[in-house]
């Protein structure tokens, strides 16, 4: 699918690889609407690219509909391109100290970044399903998913991380499935050790260990190396129902 001229939805687009996302498919002509909770930082990003901001929960489903509204009503169009960032990445054992439990960690993050993820997907599927089909490719949308390579290597006090982003990925082909009636492509991207506000937030000696882990090349991902495979995986139409690990070859220890 060619982005010049279509409509795209960034979630988790106020910073990190859903900022990078927004700039990128704006930069290849996309006219960008960037999904936020943090209003303020989508706003910001928005103006850099003369996109459109607009804030929700994603993990209320209600809310993520009023901002496909807004979204549609605002560009005269629903998204073609939809591309799931949003997400948060909480720590905590399953039984931690003097067996205090984590199904609070748990719930939060299933909520967030899995549930997030079905209702911005399932709200984009449902819309892309009216548009008329593009022109060279003859699909209606492509929705892009974030995982993270978590999902088959997770380490200890990533139990909730894990099964959410596990969840994404292996939705990802059902999902494919189902939509391919209707000329929508579902992909899953699974990055791995990235410069991102949740890396920088590490103390400079754990980071350091971190990326001393990576076989080649030996540092952190760049944001704007995700946005790049989006991109990519919008314009190249073969590519469906996968997960795509993006990591330096990676592979997480069990700490």
């Amino acid at each position: 699918m060619k982005i010049a001229g279509k409509v795209a939805l960034v979630s988790g687009g106020a910073s990190g690889l859903g900022a990078a996302t927004a700039r990128r498919l704006a930069r290849e002509g996309a006219k960008v609407a960037v999904l936020d909770f943090n209003l303020e930082g989508a706003r910001a990003v928005a103006a850099e690219v003369d996109g459109f901001a607009v804030q929700a929960d994603v993990g209320d489903a209600d809310a993520v509909g009023a901002a496909f509204d807004a979204v549609e009503q605002h560009f005269g169009s629903a998204p073609m391109i939809v591309v799931n960032c949003a997400g948060i990445g909480m720590a905590a054992r399953i039984v931690g100290r003097e067996g205090k439990l984590s199904f609070d960690v748990f719930e939060k993050t299933l909520r967030v970044n899995l549930f997030g993820t079905y209702n911005v997907m399932s709200h984009a599927a449902a819309r892309m399903a009216t548009l008329t089909p593009d022109e060279d490719a003859g699909e209606r949308g492509v929705v892009i998913n974030t995982a993270s390579v978590a999902w088959q290597d997770g380490q200890l006090g990533q139990a909730a991380y894990a099964a959410s982003k596990g969840a994404i990925a292996s939705m990802c082909l059902p999902a494919a499935r189902e939509f391919a009636q209707t000329g929508i492509r579902v992909m899953a991207i699974a990055p791995g050790l990235f410069h991102t506000p949740m890396m920088e937030g590490l103390p400079e000696e754990i980071a350091a260990k971190i990326t001393a882990n990576i076989p080649f090349p030996p540092r952190l991902g760049e944001a704007d190396e995700y946005a790049a495979l989006a991109q990519h995986i919008v314009e190249n139409p073969f590519l469906n129902g996968t997960t795509i690990r993006l990591d330096g070859a990676v592979r997480l220890p069990p700490r």
